[in-house]
């Protein structure tokens, strides 16, 4: 059977609207008014649409009922819920609201209390967080949600526009336009009462009994991420992609960044921006990184950032072409001179904690490559407890936690002694803090503050240092060599050795320690041990 039009779109006769946020809702409730919708209200949000001199009329006049327990009991009535659940093509439903007086509702807006905001508070208790926890709101979504076969239910402000479009056009609202709401509105109480279950999991121990040791991984993982953007594709043209925030993390990342500047990010832009973002906010000095293929092909650290931004690209000036940059610090018109003046400089993207404002304007009208490039603002990270790596793999999910944890120079074991000065040391940490964002395995050479050279990904450790290497030429001699595992054979220092390494950091703890050490003193080369590993897969 064909459906008519008349079918498919149902008029609103009567509206139940209850909000804790009430923006928007002037605009909406004076159409529903011009459409002649009864609108019925509680509290608060009565008052609101009363003071724009909208018709309303208070749910407790129609309940004959009025709110108790400190509002805590507003809706929950029988003349709401059997108004909201009543099947209009069942005759059974519509002689039972006849009998018993009871209006129907083809219109549901309402929005829960703001729980989530309120545990964010640093000085919010257990008792201030069930005050937070609304009752009668989730189970009017829930109602109207079930019944959307008669009734439209809306639950944010962001949703108004389009349902003030659909009344204007179609004069109700149309099945496809009440099944999108309704999932909309499942996910809105699923997700409500996941943060409401989360944050008391975190409150309240299971018994009286001394704590063991918490289970650091559930055994169902609920993970809460809302759609920042569509993208334009993911890695690869043919696939479609998306960008979605956690709802669970601090601000301070690429995915909080505020864009000034260029053509919307790509899928692989915004994981190269990640890598360098982590890279330079592990620094305390001034530093620069340039990523490419989710590598570093530069990096830097010096007392200014230009300095900082000029050697990362000269770390491997053919490689960083077309790469993406990060700075820790609010780019200055120094800095921003030097990259609309180098001739054969390309970047896809500048991610950095600001812009000065003539730094900006540079940027923008100067640089030959001025028109494509994203300029963003990723602001001051702030550290998240509680955070975890995840990748999926089929058919399921690998969660880990982040390797984020400080490493200490002063805890690392110095096997092979040597003349290692302040200078050498600062680049054996910072050779030790880059390779933790190269693809194992993983070859970091670092002089005088600027990476010169990087073997990323290869399958066997001695060809990673090969083309670090080769990357560094003879700027290896006296620089310091970073290796995020440990050596398996004496190969690899003997390359190094040969170069004129003059330092080497590395986890330490191969069956040939005591070959690898000896190689690396024969040579006279420095060695610490770390006995920490950095691989990342």
């Amino acid at each position: 059977m064909t459906l008519t039009t008349e079918e498919f779109v149902r008029p609103i006769q009567r509206a139940l609207i209850s909000t804790s946020n009430k923006e928007g809702l002037h605009e909406l409730t004076r159409l529903l008014a011009a459409l002649r919708v009864e609108i019925y209200s509680t509290g608060g949000t009565a008052r609101h649409i009363a003071s724009a001199g909208i018709p309303v009329r208070d749910v407790t006049d129609y309940t004959d009922f009025p709110e108790m327990l400190d509002g805590r009991v507003k809706t929950l009535h029988p003349k709401i819920f059997a108004g909201i659940l009543s099947r209009l093509d069942h005759a059974e439903d519509q002689a039972a609201l006849q009998r018993f007086g009871i209006a129907t509702f083809g219109l549901v807006v309402v929005n829960l209390y703001p729980f989530e905001e309120t545990i964010r508070r640093d000085d919010i208790e257990p008792s201030d967080a069930i005050e937070q926890i609304d009752i009668g709101g989730p189970s009017l979504i829930r109602a109207a949600a079930k019944n959307h076969a008669f009734v439209t239910v809306v639950t944010a402000p962001d949703q108004y526009p389009a349902l003030i479009d659909e009344l204007e056009r179609q004069g109700g609202t149309t099945l496809d336009f009440r099944q999108r709401c309704m999932v909309r509105a499942f996910a809105h109480t699923a997700k409500y009462d996941q943060a409401i279950a989360d944050y008391f999991a975190r409150q309240f121990p299971a018994d009286e009994a001394p704590a063991p040791e918490p289970e650091v991984f559930p055994q169902h993982l609920h993970l809460r991420f809302s759609r920042r953007e569509v993208l334009r594709y993911g890695e690869n043209s043919h696939q479609r992609a998306a960008l979605y925030r956690s709802e669970q993390r601090a601000t301070g990342s690429i995915v909080d960044a505020i864009q000034h500047h260029g053509k919307q990010l790509s899928y692989n832009n915004i994981l190269d921006l990640d890598a360098a973002w982590q890279l330079v906010t592990a620094q305390s000095e001034a530093a620069c990184a340039v990523i490419k293929h989710n590598n570093p092909c530069g990096a830097a650290v010096a007392a200014d950032l230009a300095t900082a931004c000029r050697q990362a690209f000269a770390g491997d000036p053919l490689s960083a072409f077309g790469g993406v940059t990060a700075m820790n610090r609010v780019v200055d018109i120094a800095t921003a001179e030097w990259l609309v003046g180098e001739p054969d400089l390309f970047v896809e993207a500048i991610a950095a904690q600001g812009f000065a404002p003539e730094a900006l304007e540079w940027l923008i009208t100067k640089a030959k490559w001025r028109t494509n490039v994203r300029l963003l603002t990723v602001g001051v990270a702030t550290p998240t407890s509680g955070s975890w790596d995840l990748r999926t793999i089929a058919g399921g999910l690998l969660v880990q936690e982040p390797d984020n944890q400080p490493d200490d120079a002063a805890a690392w074991e110095l096997v092979v002694p040597g003349a290692v000065g302040d200078g050498l040391l600062s680049d054996l940490e910072f050779a030790w803090s880059v390779v933790r964002i190269v693809r194992s395995n993983a070859i970091v050479i670092v002089r005088d503050g600027m990476v010169v050279g990087v073997g990323a990904g290869q399958m066997s450790r001695v060809d990673s240092v090969k083309i670090a290497l080769a990357k560094a030429g003879e700027r290896a001699r006296g620089a310091a060599l970073a290796s995020d595992a440990f050596f398996p054979f004496a190969d690899s220092i003997e390359l190094a050795v040969e170069a004129g390494i003059r330092a080497i950091v590395q986890t330490g703890g191969a069956k040939r320690d005591e070959e690898i050490i000896r190689a690396a003193a024969q040579g006279g080369i420095a060695m610490y041990f770390t006995k920490t590993r950095h691989f990342r897969h």
